[in-house]
């Protein structure tokens, strides 16, 4: 199959070549957007962008921006997260395995999976929040078909209702249009050097209802891509297969100028096969599991978004109800080096309801406002079940369980969060203006025991009859959890989140800026607050009731330009961050329950950089790097011995980043443009956990380690026609194994991620 892909991308580049369209060359998957004719006169086109909720250019927004648009994202090859976070300065996305998508930005990170914690950097589908999973998946959503990514770096707490600590991706999909009928579609074959296919297929239909005032557009996808892992426990080869498919439908009324209903479905069902973690003891690609850990996702959102333009200011309603089911299977037995059967199969169900309500002036005047309101409810349901397995119980003589099933019991969580918030633009001058956020909020959350469910003397005899041969066959001691259901401690907060900016254009290309602004994470209640150590091991930790929020101040200064008559684009922000009450993940050493704490206050501080240039006819250079110290600075003994952090230990984020794409467009026939490009990045090594043992002062961290620095490069070669795009395409040319993420945890034996091996194949698209 590998070879006759490769051969087939041979053969399409040369029918490209031999047979060009003469009609006007289109660029729907991978090639330039610029005409070869009009290259003499190319300058950087000016970005906008919604990052503070109206339309602005980017280069005046005082923030640190990056915005891609759907034909930079075809241009880049970039699917999914992946790609997202090599055109990200400052920006690191830690993948233990396919649903798992953490982002690190300016190194705000204790380590890269963050179980039981939201996520630093909250990541928005339109105005969802899809990132306050906590110690759960975290859904990696197409990308095709989108208006515009931006990601915005630094907390954005004064106008996102979801905590945005260190960031926030916004994911903006497309507008129906009425104006006419459009379709298009995208198809990616490849082969990995170390597996087998990969299969994407894309998209999309857009039908005018009613001429210039009614439309429809739906979404599709469905993505097929063969493992590369070999799981040696189950016999699977290539284990770590991914099934992803779904779509959404917008339907869009405009009846007349002033008035806009939105209304759209969207689902997405992603089902890998098995972790792609692997135990580089056993080999490179190699993972043991009993049976295969499944993280599985299936999310359905449904939004009505209206919009009403006033004289002189928009009002605009969003509301979203998301429903999503996920799975949480994974092997535990590496607590005990696989002596015995140990196994969490957890079920989560999630109902969020979020509405927003917000008025903003319209731009143009001396004075700029916004105004407006959030509600979030979200219910969690968890159903924990922790597993031996039949074999084994038999073999030992263990009886008196149900099932193979020695701990159940069922949980749920309920939050709520409601906020107001308002920002202000003052202009002294067109030159000259001050901005200034403000945003109160008041979080709950509490978890909830329900009635049911057992728990028995499983670990206890197993540990006892493995490791020091002392066995004890018979009916386990099995007891009722909760008698009656209960309540857990409600954790409240309430406070304010501010952002300060004042902005100056010394000239017309250029654009200075200095920020002050704040961030917040809600509180975290642990679903096992109270919880005793196992009867062997009574000295261990007592489950802590969860974690406050955490909070953190960024100082920054910016400056964005344009130079040799808009050939040449760059900004700049150097930022100092103060993290305070930090939430950390940490583990009982016992049993490896998670659970959620807080430590005193650590600081980052660093430089990014971007650079677009178009140095000579054709030619586009574009630049991204990084700069970054991030360490632990106030903590107490008490803190450390919890959690295992020092004084001074490096947070999870590399201090060196950075990538250098070029590309090169050229008109080899008449109405036919291809580019070719390649494109580099790095990203610097860093410490996958605090140094020490939770529970243990002093006590070194046994899963303490260092991600590698990596380097990998991407290649491209595309031409367009008037409606088909053929594109050939490497990933990861020099095949790279290097690994990029250390799961922290020691209850799995595999831990280490890897770069996807190097991946050959051929986009085809085709608009209407």
């Amino acid at each position: 199959m590998r070879a006759i892909l490769l051969a087939s991308a041979c053969a399409v580049a040369q029918a490209v070549v031999i047979t060009p369209s003469p009609a006007q060359a289109q660029q729907p998957a991978g090639a330039s957007r610029n005409n070869s004719q009009d290259r003499e006169a190319v300058t950087i086109e000016e970005v906008v962008v919604t990052a503070t909720r109206r339309t602005e250019r980017l280069q005046d927004v005082p923030l640190s921006i990056t915005a891609l648009s759907q034909e930079d994202l075809n241009e880049r090859g970039i699917v999914n997260y992946d790609g997202l976070a090599t055109a990200t300065p400052g920006v690191v996305l830690n993948r233990a395995s396919a649903n798992f998508n953490n982002f690190t930005a300016r190194g705000i990170a204790t380590n890269g999976y963050g179980a039981n914690l939201q996520s630093t950097v909250a990541i928005y589908l339109d105005e969802l929040p899809i990132s306050s999973n906590g110690n759960s998946t975290i859904l990696d959503p197409s990308l095709y078909d989108v208006e515009r990514i931006e990601f915005l770096r630094g907390p954005q707490g004064t106008l996102f209702g979801s905590g945005s600590l260190a960031g926030a991706l916004r994911i903006l999909t497309h507008d129906p249009d009425p104006s006419g009928f459009d379709a298009s579609l995208l198809v990616d074959l490849g082969t990995m050097s170390e597996g087998g296919l990969r299969q994407r297929y894309n998209a999309m239909v857009n039908i005018p209802l009613i001429e210039d005032e009614l439309a429809l557009r739906i979404v599709g996808f469905s993505r097929n891509e063969e493992g590369w892992v070999d799981n040696v426990g189950t016999g699977i080869q290539d284990a770590n297969t991914l099934v992803q498919y779904g779509g959404r439908a917008i339907l869009q009324w405009e009846p007349t100028d002033r008035f806009t209903a939105r209304l759209m479905y969207s689902k997405e069902i992603s089902n890998p096969h098995d972790s792609s973690l692997t135990n580089p003891n056993r080999g490179e690609y190699v993972r043991f599991t009993d049976r295969p850990d499944r993280f599985q996702s299936d999310m359905t959102n449904y939004n009505a978004t209206f919009e009403y333009q006033f004289d002189g200011a928009q009002l605009t309603s969003s509301t979203t109800f998301s429903d999503y089911t996920g799975l949480f299977y994974v092997d535990l037995a590496g607590t005990y080096a696989q002596a015995f059967p140990f196994a969490l199969d957890a079920d989560a169900w999630d109902k969020t309801f979020v509405q927003e309500a917000r008025l903003v002036s319209d731009p143009g005047g001396r004075v700029d406002w916004s105004i407006g309101g959030f509600y979030t409810r979200k219910r969690r349901d968890v159903d924990y079940g922790y597993r031996s397995n039949e074999g084994f119980l038999a073999a030992q003589g263990f009886t008196g369980l149900p099932d193979e099933y020695y701990l159940r019991f069922n949980s749920h969580f309920v939050s709520h969060e409601v906020a107001a918030f308002g920002q202000l633009t003052y202009r002294f001058t067109p030159d000259l203006w001050v901005t200034g956020g403000m945003r109160y909020g008041k979080t709950d959350a509490q978890g909830f025991t329900e009635q049911g469910g057992y728990n028995s003397d499983y670990l206890t005899r197993a540990y006892l009859a493995t490791l020091f041969n002392i066995p004890s066959p018979g009916p386990l001691n099995v007891t009722v959890v909760a008698p009656v259901a209960t309540e857990g401690v409600k954790a409240e907060e309430e406070g304010p989140s501010y952002r300060l900016s004042l902005s100056w254009r010394p000239s017309s290309a250029i654009t200075t800026y200095a920020a002050v602004s704040t961030g917040f994470r809600p509180p975290i209640v642990n679903a096992r607050a109270g919880d005793p150590p196992p009867p062997l091991f009574p000295t261990d930790i007592v489950i802590p009731y969860g974690a406050t929020s955490d909070n953190l101040i960024n100082y920054e200064i910016g400056v964005k330009g344009r130079w040799f008559d808009g050939r040449l684009y760059a900004d700049a922000a150097l930022y100092w961050i103060d993290w305070n009450d930090i939430q950390v993940q940490a583990n009982r050493v016992s049993d490896s329950v998670q659970f959620a704490t807080n430590i005193g206050g650590a600081t980052s501080k660093g430089l990014e950089v971007s650079v677009m240039a178009f140095p000579a006819d054709g030619w586009t250079v574009a630049l991204t790097g990084a700069l970054n110290k991030a360490e632990v600075d106030d903590l107490t003994a008490q803190q450390a011995a919890i959690s295992g952090a020092v004084l001074g230990a490096r947070l999870a984020g590399p201090e060196v980043s950075g990538s250098l794409r070029v590309n090169y467009e050229w008109q080899p026939w008449s109405n036919v443009i291809a580019n070719a490009s390649v494109a580099v990045s790095h990203v610097g090594g860093f410490p996958n956990a605090f140094p020490n043992t939770p529970g243990k002062p002093l006590v070194p961290l046994p899963t303490y380690d260092d991600v590698e620095p990596y380097t990998f490069v991407n290649a491209n070669l595309a031409f367009a026609f008037d409606q088909f795009t053929v594109a050939a395409y490497i990933e990861n040319v020099f095949d790279d194994h290097s690994i990029n993420y250390i799961h922290p945890e020691a209850f799995i034996d595999g831990r280490y991620g890897r770069l996807r091996p190097r991946t050959v194949g051929v986009r085809v698209g085709y608009e209407y």
